[in-house]
Formats: structure tokens, sequence, C-alpha cells
């Protein structure tokens, strides 16, 4: 399981541009055991919701319209039983349903409505939650943050959590559900808070970087404990570098310098799950957003390099899922294709693109190469990849670690840390 956040900030909250879903049909979201994935598909100028099977020998699509076509801003996310949660804005309110095939229809099972009294409060879905029974929202308001069940409860939504402060983000740290990473703005700085869904919505700082920093949390791994950060630490006020760490340790978080791309946006969106106790051989899947468009590559904390490979056509772009044995799985929608799977095996220390056809589908990459190895200890260093559609170069000459950020010290696992003297919120 991948545990990745949806990365607006707290002042994107307030905008429609990054406040609210993408309505072109590439926003897809997938179960954290992968074996379902939902979105709003395109139909002319019309959406409506469809669920994708995943964990079968071939990935098939099963439409769910309504009466009639979904409004932009209205978000799906699939449920681990194969049904999809809908949530759409109807007369002020945030009315919740799940939908599911009946026959040539679709049922719905009405769920309930959560009303924000204040106009700028804005609400989203958090990423799928482990085991797939529950579902929850985050209600973002101009001084304070709630956290909603909105599906999985007893009786309908259900308001859980007051956190003070305005919050993005959101990522799942461990397999029960219970411990909720968000990005927390306070003072014109944001951190990394862990709130605990079962103690009242108590509050624990996560991340403290530097004092003066921007530190917020994009993914985790509760298996190997494996944590990708964004922060200014390296250079405050002046550029977000990438960086990566793991959750319970003294060492410092690291930034390595081929995770920084000239005029480009690098975001992870999956980790490969299985590597117990291993963060460093964790395969990472990111997206990388640039003036060349959208394609994505492959890094692991142990290596030097960032492997980076053309997306499949029809990518719906940042979503995606490592199976244990290392292949990744890329979701892709085009019209001769409109349910496909692009499966990319990439074996440790690849350091070129192979041919095509990897994976079984048409056209796609795989990736073949050397070791690669250090130890988990030894810095991270210069890596370069080559731009979208090229291969790789072959390992660089070493360059001069980069200087470490000191962290404040977490000397026991989360899921291990002593629950008392936490901030009470409610």
């Amino acid at each position: 399981m991948t545990a990745c956040a949806i990365e607006p900030t707290a002042q994107d909250e307030d905008g429609d541009e990054c406040g609210e879903p993408r309505t072109d049909g590439t926003q897809c979201a997938i179960t954290a055991d992968g074996a379902y994935a939902a979105r709003l598909a395109p139909a002319g100028d019309c959406l409506f919701p469809e669920r994708w099977t995943l964990d079968g020998p071939e990935p098939y699509a099963v439409p769910l319209p309504g009466n009639q076509p979904e409004e932009p801003g209205t978000e799906v996310q699939p449920m681990g039983d194969g049904r999809v949660l809908i949530r759409r804005l109807v007369d002020g309110r945030h009315a919740f349903s799940l939908l599911y095939p009946t026959g040539p229809g679709t049922g719905e099972l009405l769920l309930g409505a959560v009303e924000c009294p204040d106009p700028d409060t804005r609400l989203r879905l958090l990423p799928p939650a482990p085991g797939g029974e529950k579902a929850y929202a985050l209600a973002v308001g101009r001084r304070s943050t709630a956290v909603w069940l909105v599906a999985g409860g007893a009786f309908g939504p259900e308001h859980l959590a007051m956190v003070p402060g305005r919050c993005s983000g959101g990522v799942w740290l461990d397999r029960a559900g219970r411990m909720l990473a968000l990005d927390r703005e306070v003072g014109g700085r944001t951190k990394a808070i862990v709130v605990d869904l079962e103690r009242d919505g108590e509050v624990s700082p996560l991340l403290q970087i530097a004092a003066d920093s921007d530190d917020r949390l994009l993914a985790a791994d509760p298996d190997s404990g494996l944590l990708l950060i964004r922060s200014d630490a390296p250079s405050p006020g002046r550029e977000d570098r990438l960086g990566w760490g793991v959750i319970g340790s003294t060492l410092p978080v690291r930034f390595p310098e081929c995770l920084r791309l000239p005029d480009c946006t690098v975001t992870p969106f999956a980790i490969q799950p299985g590597q117990v106790l291993m963060p460093e051989n964790c395969g990472v899947a990111l997206r990388i957003d640039g003036p060349a468009g959208t394609w994505f590559a492959v890094w692991r904390p142990a290596e030097r390099q960032l492997l980076q490979l053309p997306a499949p056509e029809g990518w719906l772009a940042g979503a995606g899922l490592w199976t244990e044995d290392g292949v990744l799985r890329l979701p892709y929608a085009t019209q001769e294709v409109p349910c496909g799977v692009a499966r990319f095996a990439v074996p440790r220390g690849a350091g070129e693109i192979g041919g095509p056809g990897a994976g079984g589908n048409p056209g796609v990459a795989g990736a073949t190469g050397g070791t690669g190895e250090t130890r988990p200890e030894d810095p991270v260093r210069d890596g370069t990849g080559g731009a979208p559609g090229e291969a790789a170069p072959g390992p660089s000459k070493p360059s001069q670690p980069d200087p470490p950020v000191p962290v404040a010290p977490r000397p026991v696992p989360l899921r291990e840390a002593p629950l008392n003297g936490r901030v009470a919120v409610g």
C-alpha cells in the first residue's frame, strides 16, 4: 500500500484551480490494495462515474451513469467492495452516495450530506483509506480544518476532528487507517502533523526539519517507513526540494540532487510495498511536469540515478501502483483502449531504458541495467536522467554528498510512540 497526498497547499484551497478536482477525465483514485479504481470519464462534453477493476487477469471498466451528467467539482473514490463513493455539491451542501451497478442501470445508496456554513470553506475527499471500508473528507476553513468520516460510519457523515490551522495534503501512515498526516499552516509556516483519528483527533508533530522551513509530507509507505517530503530547508524561502526520510529514524532527511530537475515539478505518486525495514530499496514512481509535457520516472533511495520513461498514451497522470515484486502499473485510457494498464518491470539498478513491449503490453518500455547499489547510510549523490522518451545516461561520477539537513529526533516508530503529551483538539 502506498499512501499519497493530494498536493494543493493551504493557499491553493482558496481557489477553484487547485481546490476543485480536475474534470478532464484524467484524475483517477485507486484503492489502497490496488483492486479498484474510479474516475469521472468524459463522454463528449459530459462526465459520468466509471469504476475500473484492476485485480483480475485483465482490467475492465464499468460505467455508472446517473440520471444526468455530473457537474464540475464532483469527486469519486472507489471503495474496497467495488462500490464507488461520489461527492456532489447540491444546493450548497456536499452530498455523498455510494454507486454500484444494477444490470443495465446504476444503483445509488444515499449516505447524507455535509454543510459548510462558511462559504470560504473548501471540502474534498482524502486519498482512499487502508482497508477500503471507510472514506474521509477534509473541510478547510479560514482558521481550522475539520476531518469527516463520510462513508463507513453508522449514521451517515460523522465529524471526527477539528484541527487548529489550515491543512492540506493527506497521507495515511498505517494500515489501520488511524494515523493521518496533514500539512498544517500556522503563523506563515507549513509543517506536517499527525492526527490520531481514534483519540478524538489528537495532534502531534511529524516534520520539524528547521524552525523556519516549510515541510510537507507527500507520500509514505507503512511497510518500510519511507517518507517522501517536500521542503525548502536546503534553501529557505527560495526553492522547494524533494527529499526522503524514514519514520522513527534519527538520521537526517536527504535531498538527492537527482530529484532536482530544472523547470520541472517532480511529485511522487506510488511507492513499492512489501520492503519491510528496507526503505532504501523501495521503488518510487514520480510524475514529472515540465515544458515538454508530463512523463514519469522511477527512483530508489539506495541508487544515484533517476530513470525517466515516457508515459503511455492516455495515462491517467499521477495514478499508478507498484506490486511487491517491483512491477509498476499505470492506468491509461485511449479511444482504442478505454481501460488499460501499462506494466513496467523496473529491476533494482536499472540505468537505461529497455526495448518496447515489456510486461506484455505493446509500446510499453521495460528497464534493465547495472547494480547501482549503495549502503543505506551512504549519502545520496548526484544523478541525472534523459528527457522523456530518451534513454537515461549511464551513471555519472559521484559528486560530493549533499550536506545533511538536521531533523528533530523521533527515536521510535510512530506506531510505537507513546500517545501521552499530544495536543488535544476538539
